[in-house]
């Protein structure tokens, strides 16, 4: 590629591609952290950290999904408006750098759910190395362990409006309850887990293994009081357990049915 930005957000795969990319390429690469509304604040200052501790050559720019009403419509395809805004300001970004690519973590096991924003990588010509490698999941995780990089086993976490089923509009409000919800449910101790936001009922996603803590009286009083605070009526367990993509299950079962 001879040079080339990397879509950062301090995750497994990008972290991992951004430290590779930079050995490489050295000086002739940059990443880049989209700063948005949609995720924690938390988020943010530890890819910061990360990229500090790694000697990433990093800069941040700020998202603008929220001003664009077709994503915060929240349609099935709502990922796509978000990655094609932030795609375009990272194209903008690389030509002011000089740089050749815009490259993002997508990896090979990312093909099998429903991700609409794959399409605005194509429309933008943004490169997928590990993808083009045909590295998935574990085996990105796998050789970032024997790099001593220490997101080998961070859990993933997609955008927090992930968390909101599709034509319930996504709005600051919303999200920042959703972040406060999680912050609870980690405080807790668990590893991964979902807090789905369905109006005003919360439905928790965790591990059946992890399920029997929630269940505990003490904690189980306390999740209802902060969540019934933050403005729930009805606070759910979901007893199939955490998954990945929960909420595209309706659009399968609508292909289905048609």
């Amino acid at each position: 590629m001879g040079s080339a930005l990397v879509a950062y957000s301090g995750g497994v795969d990008s972290t991992f591609l951004a430290v590779v990319t930079q050995e490489v390429l050295g000086q002739k690469t940059l990443a880049v952290f989209v700063d948005s509304t949609v995720i924690t604040a938390g988020e943010k200052e530890e890819a910061a950290a990360q990229a500090q501790k790694l000697g990433l050559r990093l800069k941040i720019i700020r998202g603008k999904e929220m001003e664009n009403p077709d994503f915060t419509a929240n349609p099935p395809d709502r990922c796509y408006y978000c990655k094609r805004d932030i795609f375009r300001a990272l194209k903008e970004v690389a030509a002011d750098e000089g740089l050749s690519y815009v490259c993002d973590g997508t990896n090979a096991g990312d093909t099998a759910d429903y991700r609409p924003g794959r399409k605005a990588l194509a429309e933008a010509g943004v490169r997928s190395p590990l993808l083009e490698a045909g590295l998935d999941k574990e085996e990105v995780r796998a050789l970032s362990r024997e790099m001593a990089l220490s997101t080998w086993d961070k859990p993933a976490a997609p955008c927090l409006a992930t968390r909101i089923p599709y034509g319930i509009p996504v709005t600051r409000e919303v999200l920042e309850k959703i972040a406060e919800g999680e912050k609870l449910l980690h405080g807790l101790g668990l590893h991964e887990l979902r807090l789905r936001h369905h109006g005003d009922t919360a439905r928790i996603e965790v591990c059946p293994a992890e399920m029997s803590l929630l269940l505990q009286e003490e904690k189980r009083i306390g999740i209802i009081a902060r969540l019934k605070e933050l403005g729930y009526k009805y606070i759910t367990l979901d007893l199939a357990g955490y998954r990945t993509g929960s909420l595209n299950e309706i659009l399968t079962k609508t292909k289905q049915a048609g």
